[in-house]
């Protein structure tokens, strides 16, 4: 188990994170597209460029919306809203992208945006499980986690 700063540790989930998703996303393009590499690995580089930017940009505005509010701690409603505020900027963002880019209408987009919603989904659960268990918190973070 490797244990690192908690930026470093942010840093390295986000690369690893991205490239894996990239590789990932790209065949899952392919056979949402009926397309080959050459046309879906660009589509999967440009959608993972855009969430990095949204999510940074998201996270931001929600955090300086939760401090304005004097929200101390997120409950299940504010962490839905959080959730689906993010997903529904992403829609927004890859929609057209898709439809651009695979010369598709509005409810194949959709549909392709759908499936790959599921797939990272669970992408995301298995990945994050995975990285704590090969790059876990720094003590520190254990114990406050723990009181």
């Amino acid at each position: 188990m490797i244990t690192l700063s908690p930026l470093k540790r942010r840093i390295v989930y986000v690369a690893v994170f991205e490239i894996v998703a990239i590789i990932l996303s790209t065949f899952v393009l392919m056979k949402l597209s009926n397309s080959d590499a050459s046309e879906s690995l660009p589509v999967a580089m440009m959608v993972s460029l855009a969430a990095v930017i949204w999510n940074f940009l998201y996270n931001t505005a929600f955090e300086a919306w939760e401090r304005r509010r004097h929200i101390a701690c997120r409950t299940l409603w504010i962490r839905s809203a959080h959730a689906f505020g993010f997903e529904g900027g992403l829609v927004l963002i890859c929609l057209p992208l898709y439809m651009v880019w695979y010369h598709v209408g509005l409810l194949q987009a959709f549909m392709m945006e759908a499936a790959l919603l599921v797939f990272f989904l669970i992408y995301n659960f298995v990945f994050t499980f995975i990285f704590d268990k090969i790059f876990t918190l720094p003590y520190h973070y254990k114990s406050v986690s723990a009181s």
